[in-house]
């Protein structure tokens, strides 16, 4: 709904491309004023900023590595100063490497687990360490994956990761439950974001693509609007819980292939 933000601020981690970028746009839409995190892409997040401030919006920008725990702290209370206050966080913020468990690179391992899965807690902790000294409430939404459940080869640490948010956002619903501050996540299917590319090139997506039980890639923008339902008034009765936006990955849809169903 649109103006359904109005009055309100957020900060999204990873908000230069994919999901975070598409997210940053539709909270700006409903009214919202954006920090948009980013430590890649800098073109893409000033080029974002610049979108948000033309709809009438305030938009800030910060260059942080949520890995580092004292920088995420130092934005969210940089956006508080500037902006008022903090309502809304998205973590979209994500690195993962795809390597067999046994033989992979430490460094990748490791910097998959700081970002995922640590840079997430950190987000998490400083922004509702705000919202509760507001007194006002708030809201939280943690872009996990179907990696947290399904266990995914050759991505040992982004599985462990997804996983380890899944039950952060759910113990952070509960202990906030007496603070008015909802915390729910996201499972995206597959998603036609720039990050794929890490992984596959244009026509080896369009190959797959097909393959999947809706035929096709999610876009951004469809996860982004379950992202901004998730924020706004309307959703107030929704915490603690995982809301899938992709494509029936998890219906038995390989049983009606099975059968020449598909």
């Amino acid at each position: 709904m649109t103006g359904s933000l109005v009055g309100k601020v957020a900060l999204i981690t990873g908000a230069s491309s994919g999901i975070g970028r598409a997210t940053a746009l539709a909270l700006a839409e409903a009214g919202a004023d954006v920090a948009l995190n980013f430590f890649s892409l800098p073109d893409d997040a000033a080029q974002t900023a610049e979108q948000i401030r033309a709809m009438g919006r305030r938009a800030l920008l910060y260059p942080v590595d949520v890995s580092n725990q004292a920088a995420v702290e130092a934005m969210v209370t940089d956006v508080a100063a500037k902006l008022g206050r903090v309502d809304l966080f998205v973590s979209s913020a994500v690195y993962s490497d795809r390597e067999p468990f046994h033989t992979a690179n430490m460094d990748g391992f490791r910097r998959t687990l700081d970002v995922s899965m640590m840079g997430a807690y950190y987000g998490l902790r400083a922004c509702c360490n705000q919202m509760i000294r507001q007194a006002s409430g708030g809201a939280v939404v943690i872009v996990s994956s179907p990696h947290g459940q399904i266990a995914f080869p050759n991505c040992m640490a982004y599985n462990m990761a997804k996983a380890a948010i899944d039950q952060m956002a759910k113990t952070a619903a509960t202990e906030l439950l007496p603070h008015k501050i909802r915390v729910n996540c996201v499972y995206p299917g597959w998603t036609d974001t720039p990050g794929e590319r890490k992984f596959l090139t244009d026509d080896g997506i369009a190959k797959a693509a097909p393959g999947l039980p809706w035929g096709r890639l999610a876009t951004a923008d469809e996860i982004a609007g379950a992202i901004r339902f998730l924020l706004e008034p309307g959703a107030d009765y929704i915490t603690g819980t995982i809301l899938h936006i992709d494509g029936g990955l998890f219906l038995p849809w390989w049983s009606k292939r099975a059968n020449g169903d598909l």
